[in-house]
């Protein structure tokens, strides 16, 4: 299957991964406690699976051997830290404004934060290039933001700092896919750098929720029964971190991030159109935004992305 259906098909992991997430937790009212359970959920799913399969351990000594002999900064290996950062402010946010509206926002960061990462390298698949192209592409999905959430702030009705989040979430997680496609250049398995991604997430996530459960700001609610998808956010995970890690390389992370807006914002319109979150509606504007953002598509291209020579 060609790269870029593979990148539009991560999008669409991200919207529904968004919906699961945020009615989770909506429905514990604790962002932090959904944030760690899609994590840890996730964890689980690829420890099992890594327990039975031995290219994923291979690729895990082979990560190991990279860090032993300096060829990868052991910094890089924090990137999970990044996505349990990500998927908390996800919880929090995706309730506030819904997930088309946070698609957008977030993909804005992404486009912003993916220039500078692709210019200097850090996915590990070669410099990219910052053309008018790309900075076209990044500014026309930055308008797109404004246009979708016009209505709503015309009307008062919409939270600016939530909005400048969900950028933030994607600025975070633009850095995360830079970092996990060069672990996954010395990993050699995208599972493996999934597994490692888990296991960070998870710890960073779980200290976090412990510290606030112990200094009384957040407590333990009792697990919903369901429905069932609202527990799907960790599977979710653990297919797009290993969908990512191995695409990003070869696309940068500004095409990437482009096809994949595509994916994105189609999976998040339907999911606000059949099954939005209380409150959410699809107006207009939004769609407005959506088909500027369509348009930072074309404008980026394929070609945009060639690597720089070393």
């Amino acid at each position: 299957m060609r790269l870029d259906l593979l990148a539009a098909l991560s999008g669409i992991l991200i919207s529904l991964q968004a919906r699961a997430n945020g009615e989770l937790s909506l429905r514990l009212n604790n962002g932090l406690q959904a944030a760690f359970i899609s994590f840890s959920s996730g964890l689980i799913l690829i420890a099992i699976i890594s327990l039975f399969n031995p290219t994923i351990k291979s690729g895990v000594r082979r990560l190991r051997a990279s860090v032993a002999a300096k060829e990868i900064a052991p910094w890089t290996l924090f990137a999970g830290a990044l996505g349990g950062t990500f998927v908390a402010v996800q919880t929090q946010i995706v309730p506030l404004i819904g997930v088309a509206i946070y698609s957008v926002a977030s993909i804005a960061g992404q486009g912003a934060t993916s220039l500078i990462v692709d210019r200097i390298g850090l996915t590990g698949g070669g410099k990219k290039a910052i053309t008018p192209r790309r900075i076209a592409a990044a500014v026309v999905t930055v308008l797109a933001v404004l246009v979708s959430v016009l209505d709503r702030i015309e009307a008062k009705d919409l939270s600016l700092i939530a909005v400048l989040f969900a950028g933030l979430a994607g600025a975070i997680v633009g850095v995360q896919r830079a970092m996990n496609g060069l672990i996954n250049e010395h990993s050699h398995q995208s599972f493996a750098t999934s597994l490692l991604n888990f296991i960070m997430g998870s710890t960073t996530l779980g200290i976090v929720f412990l510290i606030a459960v112990a200094i009384g700001k957040v407590e333990f609610v009792a697990l919903p029964a369901g429905p069932w998808w609202i527990y799907m956010g960790g599977t979710i995970g653990v297919i797009y971190i290993a969908f990512t890690s191995t695409i990003v390389q070869h696309l940068g992370v500004l095409t990437f991030t482009i096809f994949s807006t595509g994916g994105t914002l189609a999976g998040a319109l339907l999911i606000d159109l059949i099954s939005p979150t209380k409150g959410v509606n699809v107006s207009a504007y939004l769609v407005s935004g959506i088909i500027m953002t369509f348009l930072g598509v074309v404008v980026g291209g394929v070609n945009s992305s060639k690597a720089l020579k070393r």
